[in-house]
This record gives structure tokens, sequence and C-alpha cells, in this order.
């Protein structure tokens, strides 16, 4: 079981509160993790990746185990403390300005 933390926007867009859990089959990538969010809430798609080249936007950064992995290859296999659910894979909406 995967646990997915989103910002709050996207929680209030998926109409979720709290994370959201997911059922990924192996191998547990980036892009398995987000084709499932985004097939569980339609609503999500777009607004993570991009509809047609699959790239993360910008602004949006994805953080495993306290490391960001927003520029890992989207077939990066996952750590096992993500796969077994003990860690979360956090989607966090990044802030720009001055």
């Amino acid at each position: 079981m995967i646990r997915v933390e989103l910002p709050f926007h996207l929680r209030n867009l998926a109409r979720v509160s709290g994370e959201v859990q997911l059922e990924v089959a192996e191998p547990v990538t980036l892009r398995s993790v987000l084709d499932a969010l985004e097939e569980r809430h339609p609503v999500l798609r777009g607004t993570i990746r991009d509809h047609v080249t699959l790239k993360r936007r910008p602004f949006i950064r994805f953080f495993v185990c306290k490391e960001d992995w927003s520029l890992e290859a989207p077939e990066t296999p996952l750590p096992d403390v993500v796969v077994n659910g003990t860690e979360p894979f956090l989607i966090v909406g990044a802030i720009a300005g001055g």
C-alpha cells in the first residue's frame, strides 16, 4: 500500500482529506504511482504532469524519504519503505517569488 500526501489545493480538487492510499503493482516506480493516482482521481490528470508529455509540471515537487526526487527518471523504482507504506510519497506544491 503506497501512501501519497498531496498539497492542499490538490486534496481539495480530488475531494480527499488526508493522504491517499494506493495499491500499485510491482515494480513500483514514480510513473506507476502517478498513473495509479490519476486513475483513481481522474480530476488530477494534467495537474501534476502534462497531459501529453507526462512530464512533471513546474512548481510540483516529489519527495521520497525526505529527499527531492523531482528530477529522477519516471522509471526509477521507489525504496522499500515507500512501497510497504512505512514512508509516504510526497507531492509538494513549490512556491516561488521574492
